[in-house]
């Protein structure tokens, strides 16, 4: 493990410091370790901080605190994530106010191609159930690769986790705990077996208590997480409403499955789709077209780029794309070894070259 994990766990459980001011004290010292060793009065100056979070910054607990939960993390194979880590999920980084680090466990890849967020009521119906599961079973039958993530509640959540492991799609359950229990209880069964293709996730270090306002802060990692956030059923109030209006703020695609009139777990659903705060979907057919999403991974081969004129960059592109049919912007500029800047002005080239086609999230294709 990072010998600098004692550090960043550190920053991540300072009392009153959270993801945005983290990152800006990282940026103004320039190193996790170095906030440390910073006297009182440097922190002081920092913009942002002053003298309680200096303080609270120096407060010798924090680092004893850190090493407790460095030896738990170690002692139970939790992989730790920290936001500049190459393998911190890169939508993730986009959101504004994302965690600094994250506790994982499990064979999860929280950069896959495509992620899917399903939340909804705790109080599902068999109508939603089903939904629920015949949606993940068309994933079943798509050649692309797909990651379910929700939060392992009850109702729609727990049903999403079920549907994946019995369609042998691989599933995380973000947590609003530390990974030394599980809550609710009865679902732990099926968080051990998500272990296997999956897995879980949480901000939250061992030892923290359980509370209400944990599971609402846990839901902008669900939401952040993915490319999109469906709701399949919900009350006009309730967790899964919440994370949708995150996912919105974060400019990602949010979806709703109709409900039934005068339903009150539907109408969530139904408010969200009337008020524009949802795209309407019956399956995964209307799903596919809202996120320009192929039934198959099949590679094609491109005819368009014999007939314009590419620079040998230009040219690079479309062979790395040709290789790995989808790609993130990031994951271009780490190929090819080349600023994301330079990387988004070829790209904005090959589309109207008519080379490539802007995926959601900044991926890209070949057409």
């Amino acid at each position: 493990m990072d010998d600098k994990m004692l550090y960043k766990i550190a920053l991540s459980i300072i009392p009153g410091i959270g993801g945005i001011l983290a990152r800006n004290i990282v940026a103004y010292v320039g190193s996790v370790e170095g906030i440390f060793s910073e006297s009182l009065k440097s922190l002081q100056k920092i913009p942002g901080i002053g003298e309680v979070n200096a303080h609270r910054i120096k407060d010798k607990d924090v680092l004893l605190k850190a090493e407790k939960e460095l030896n738990f993390v170690t002692k139970h194979e939790i992989e730790v994530l920290f936001y500049t880590d190459k393998n911190f999920p890169r939508r993730l980084k986009t959101c504004v106010d994302a965690p600094i680090i994250l506790f994982t466990r499990g064979n999860l890849n929280l950069n896959e191609q495509r992620i899917v967020s399903i939340v909804g009521t705790r109080n599902a119906s068999n109508y939603g159930k089903n939904i629920c599961d015949e949606l993940i079973c068309k994933f079943s039958e798509r050649s692309y690769k797909v990651l379910i993530v929700s939060g392992l509640a009850y109702g729609i959540d727990i049903q999403a986790h079920k549907s994946a492991l019995k369609y042998n799609i691989p599933t995380v359950g973000v947590v609003g705990h530390g990974l030394d229990k599980m809550y609710p209880s009865l679902h732990a069964e099926t968080a051990k077996n998500m272990l296997k293709e999956g897995g879980l996730v949480t901000d939250f270090p061992s030892g923290t208590k359980i509370d209400p306002s944990n599971f609402v802060r846990r839901n902008r990692i669900i939401a952040g997480l993915a490319d999109s956030t469906i709701v399949v059923e919900s009350a006009v109030k309730g967790g899964a409403l919440i994370t949708a209006e995150i996912a919105s703020s974060y400019n990602r695609d949010v979806f709703a499955f109709p409900g039934r009139a005068g339903d009150p777990y539907s109408k969530g659903c139904n408010q969200l789709i009337r008020n524009s705060g949802a795209n309407l979907i019956e399956g995964i057919d209307d799903l596919e077209f809202f996120m320009g999403w192929e039934q198959t991974s099949k590679k094609k081969v491109v005819q368009s780029s014999l007939f314009v004129e590419l620079t040998g960059d230009e040219e690079r592109i479309a062979n790395l794309l040709r290789e790995n049919d989808e790609l993130f912007i990031d994951q271009i500029s780490s190929e090819l070894t080349l600023p994301v800047s330079r990387i988004s002005a070829m790209l904005l080239s090959l589309e109207f070259k008519n080379v490539v086609l802007a995926m959601p999230g900044k991926m890209y294709k070949l057409k």
